[in-house]
């Protein structure tokens, strides 16, 4: 019997079904009790399974967080353990808030897990070549020629092992996806989150790293930037200890480190550097690259004094007159940003335009084994087109194992 098999005979309230709800949603039990009318004293017992809630105050839960009815009954018995989180902008962002996106990362593994029933999805190859000196964090190792040097290694190894030239990258996220790495994106997320990433132990399948994109308002360039800096983060960090157990410098120090890693695999030392060569300190001149290296104006003027092809203050000086432009927020040739069809999309396009299963059976799949969410969460925390998991009624009853290249 697969392992994520939970059993639904003799049902019963789950008090932890109540407290991950609540994460999820980002939202305090005080919240709760005020939009039901159910006292938090009440609350705070079905929480603790020190008491079971009559009916009607599990409808008015289930309604208030927008959970199914039978994700509270339900017990979670799926392989999948989850390992730090890493978060740009960690430092601002509402705790909540993170924790509202960790669970949701975690649920999104759990789909994952399950969609490996029927889907073979890419095998995770990453171009590890790079060992750091163990005074990385270090606040004064930052400033030193030897790790920008490592990192420079590094990025052009990830080029090199992945097949890339020394040209843009043209499409991130599928090579991110050919290489195993799950790419999602979450709609509605809060405005000091730009991206998150975590590592997903499945017992009997390795691991995989998830990269979740915070997709909204964000121009496309700003995505590309993020998913590289993920990257770093996934070859370069580690993944055993928690992020929350660092001090603030020690966090900025990662955070640096991730960046100076998106510069170099988006921008190459010697190809950028010979394009920016003519006019370095020239800001319109950044404004016309932006539509080849799909990048940012200000993470090119970045990358120019990172490789000490314009001084600090030619670079101070070209800030302010991207300030003077209004660009600082909103730059010339800015898309907006989206996700293509990823890797989740792909396998539903296949599972479902073959036959081999329809969206009812996937979600009923979903539930036997314990994933209860509504239509929107399931699509949402896999990055689907909306409407993809419209059910239907034909019901396919073999089922072979696919591969996914999406």
């Amino acid at each position: 019997m697969y392992a994520c098999y939970a059993e639904m005979n003799n049902k019963r309230f789950n008090g932890q079904r109540l407290r991950d709800a609540l994460q999820f949603r980002a939202k305090k039990m005080s919240e709760l009790s005020r939009e039901t009318g159910i006292s938090r004293q009440s609350l705070s017992l079905y929480a603790n399974n020190e008491n079971i809630p009559p009916f009607e105050n599990l409808k008015k839960i289930a309604d208030n967080l927008s959970f199914p009815i039978e994700y509270f009954m339900a017990e979670d018995l799926c392989t999948t353990v989850t390992n730090n989180t890493y978060f740009r902008s960690q430092a601002v962002a509402k705790k909540k808030e993170q924790n509202a996106q960790k669970i949701k990362l975690e649920y999104t593994a759990k789909m994952y897990e399950i969609l490996l029933q029927y889907v073979d999805f890419p095998e995770l190859k990453l171009p590890y070549s790079l060992k750091f000196n163990s005074n990385i964090h270090e606040p004064q190792y930052m400033t030193a020629d030897c790790i920008m040097d490592d990192i420079e290694e590094l990025a052009t190894h990830v080029r090199k092992s992945w097949e890339i030239d020394d040209g843009p990258i043209d499409n991130l996220q599928y090579l991110l996806e050919f290489n195993g790495i799950i790419v999602t994106c979450f709609k509605n997320v809060d405005s000091k989150i730009d991206a998150f990433s975590q590592k997903v132990n499945i017992s009997g399948k390795g691991s995989v790293y998830i990269v979740a994109l915070a997709t909204g308002e964000k121009p496309q360039c700003r995505l590309n930037f993020d998913m590289a800096h993920e990257l770093g983060h996934i070859l370069m960090h580690n993944w055993d200890d928690s992020n929350e157990d660092l001090e603030r410098e020690e966090f900025n120090n990662l955070e640096r480190q991730a960046n100076m890693f998106a510069s170099a695999l988006l921008l190459p030392r010697e190809s950028f550097s010979k394009d920016i060569s003519a006019y370095s300190t020239d800001v319109d001149f950044y404004r016309s690259l932006k539509k080849k290296w799909h990048v940012s104006i200000q993470a090119m003027m970045y990358r120019a004094r990172q490789l000490n092809i314009i001084t600090e203050n030619q670079f101070q000086y070209m800030m302010r007159t991207v300030s003077a432009k209004g660009w600082r927020t909103h730059e010339p040739y800015d898309t907006p940003g989206v996700l293509n069809s990823n890797i989740f999309q792909g396998a539903m396009d296949l599972l479902f335009e073959g036959e081999y299963l329809t969206a009812k059976d996937l979600i009923s799949e979903f539930n036997r084994n314990g994933v209860y969410l509504n239509q929107d969460d399931m699509e949402n925390l896999m990055g689907l087109h909306q409407g993809t998991l419209n059910t239907g009624d034909k019901i396919i009853q073999f089922v072979p194992k696919i591969k996914c290249n999406n």
